[in-house]
């Protein structure tokens, strides 16, 4: 194993390391910070969260940086808020004996007034979200034309949160013999896209194999009815007393709902999503830095960027769609080579899910049991007894109370002062489990289908007529069922596209006035039809359908908003 100093680094930056504590690289700084030093070349780097990847281009771009030049020489791009104000107190961290170095962070939400003032006055790097870099460009507050060196980091996370154009325009107004640096967990098209476009014959490197995941994540599953989901979070939760995690969810409303029943129900427990104002979410973010917070649910593009120390579990209450959403949330465990667990709450329907994942990661999945009510039990009270046994006694505050204490516990034997203090806290357990029901379910599958089987957490599945032979993407069908349908967008679940036909889940309460709001809806002459789905119904009716939906035209590829605009006054209404 290697030390800092043998990696080229300056004396200077080499002490202020050590003087925080870090005595040998990481496998990616290893590897990348020799060729990051070199500052005359395009790099790609490919390593999961955790890695230490900010220190792995931080390090260097210190090195190459001229403290003595006011000019703004280095931009960092990060995904989110979260992500950029921690690679800035990297950086500041690392840089503590660089008396003229400015770093200036910029993004959204915050006071742009006070950035500008700060960038102002002379920021030789600028660590950014894409957004507000935009703002301040278009403001001509920021002046890129010296910019020497470019970090793209979690390059995967902003472009899935959809800010691939930012990015272009970015690097579009910076010169052309910059040298462009790209950290990513994944390697997706777009991403490779952005390679080409942007990067000169980049030097490549892929710490272990592509997409396949932290090796110190065990990543488990259990199998349970939908409807039972959250009674099996609540177990493991409380069969583990000394979890702290990540419970993300599909929707806001899922996120917002999951969070207030355990909240109602005892625990320490917040919501992060996009309805959130900024305020609100470094409010949440704080507490959980701080461990204030026991569980913290959250959407996935809201907790894209969460850097966080120490979380033990990771907990999905429903796979995502892709495999990259699925990477970025369990990488939120085993950081910085500590070991945690990524817990799939799945029901039978997502069996071929986690299938599909094990075999991209090339990693197991191992099939745990909800606990039993008396397991849980039992946990909780060997928990109790060792927090106990572990606790430090203040002799000199307590010895004052103890006679008293002493004599009024005076006829009741050790046994028996140990139970009452054990049922103290551990009555309410019991009462709670005492009937608990067993929550597992097989994961073999039956041509019995059962509402309850399909049932969305806290949704129905709606069956429409349109899909991918209609030109629609997910977003253009999104746009769809909101104009028409008028509602918010939050309340809709996963959107399931189709050729000829598309499945969307809505949160319940809502599919009356969709349907209602949809009829006389024409897709380009044609009738758009909604119906509620069952399982069994669906089962059996989805080929007929596919059948029968093929045998249509094609037709354009221009969209669901080719045929004009909607007439709220006709009964027909016409897209």
């Amino acid at each position: 194993m290697k030390s800092f100093d043998s990696l080229g680094l300056s004396g200077q930056l080499v002490e202020s390391i050590r003087q925080l504590g870090f005595e040998t690289p990481t496998p990616i700084q290893e590897k990348a910070i020799p060729i990051l030093l070199q500052g005359n070349l395009d790099f790609v780097g490919l390593a999961q969260t955790g890695t230490g990847k900010t220190a792995a281009f931080g390090l260097p771009l210190l090195e190459l940086v001229d403290e003595n030049n006011r000019a703004t020489q280095a931009l960092v791009i990060a995904p989110t808020r979260e992500l950029s104000v921690q690679i800035t107190n990297d950086l500041e961290r690392f840089s503590a004996s660089y008396k003229k170095l400015n770093i200036v962070t910029v993004y959204g939400g915050a006071s742009i007034r006070d950035q500008i003032i700060k960038v102002k006055r002379g920021a030789q790097i600028i660590v950014a979200t894409p957004g507000r870099l935009i703002d301040l460009l278009e403001r001509k507050v920021v002046n890129l034309t010296t910019i020497q060196f470019i970090v793209l980091d979690e390059a995967d996370e902003m472009l899935n949160m959809g800010f691939k154009e930012d990015i272009d325009a970015i690097l579009s107004t910076t010169p052309e013999d910059k040298n462009v640096w790209l950290f990513s967990a994944t390697m997706p098209r777009e991403v490779r896209e952005i390679a080409k476009n942007y990067m000169r014959n980049p030097q490549e490197l892929t710490m272990g194999e592509r997409n396949q995941g932290n090796e110190n994540i065990d990543h488990q599953y259990i199998v349970v009815d939908d409807r039972d989901k959250y009674l099996a979070l609540k177990r493991f939760v409380d069969n583990t007393p000394d979890i702290f995690g990540v419970v993300f969810c599909r929707t806001k409303v899922d996120t917002q709902k999951i969070a207030e029943h355990l909240i109602k129900d005892g625990y320490n427990a917040d919501a992060l999503h996009g309805d959130l104002s900024q305020q609100q979410r470094d409010r949440v973010m704080k507490s959980f830095k701080n461990k204030t917070l026991q569980l913290l649910v959250a959407t996935d593009v809201a907790a894209r960027g969460i850097d966080v120390n120490n979380i033990t579990h990771v907990v999905h209450m429903n796979m995502p769609d892709e495999m990259e959403f699925y990477t970025h949330r369990s990488g939120r465990t085993a950081r910085a080579g500590k070991k945690g667990i990524s817990l799939a709450i799945i029901s039978k329907k997502e069996i071929g899910r986690v299938q599909q994942i094990e075999r991209s990661l090339k990693r197991k999945f191992t099939k745990v049991m909800v606990p039993t009510g008396d397991e849980v039990c039992q946990n909780k009270l060997l928990a109790l007894v060792h927090k106990v046994k572990e606790v430090e006694v203040n002799e000199e505050e307590i010895d004052s109370f103890l006679p008293e204490v002493y004599h009024e516990l005076r006829d009741l034997s050790k046994e028996d002062i140990i139970k009452r203090f054990a049922s103290i806290e551990f009555n309410r357990f019991l009462e709670y489990y005492r009937d608990a029901r067993d929550l597992n379910k097989s994961e073999k599958r039956t041509f019995e289908f059962t509402e309850e089987d399909d049932r969305y957490m806290t949704g129905d599945r709606v069956f429409i007529n349109v899909g991918k032979m209609d030109g629609l993407e997910k977003g253009s069908l999104l746009d769809l069922i909101v104009d028409f349908g008028e509602i918010d967008k939050k309340v809709i679940g996963k959107i399931d596209l189709k050729g000829a036909y598309s499945f969307f889940e809505l949160e319940k309460g809502v599919v009356d006035q969709v349907m209602k709001n949809f009829e006389g809806v024409e897709l380009r002459g044609r009738k758009v039809r909604l119906e509620l789905t069952t399982p069994h119904k669906e089962k059996y009716s989805e080929k007929k359908k596919e059948r029968f939906y093929s045998t249509r035209g094609k037709g354009g590829k221009s969209g669901y908003r080719d045929g004009g605009g909607r007439d709220s006054g006709n009964k027909k209404r016409r897209y």
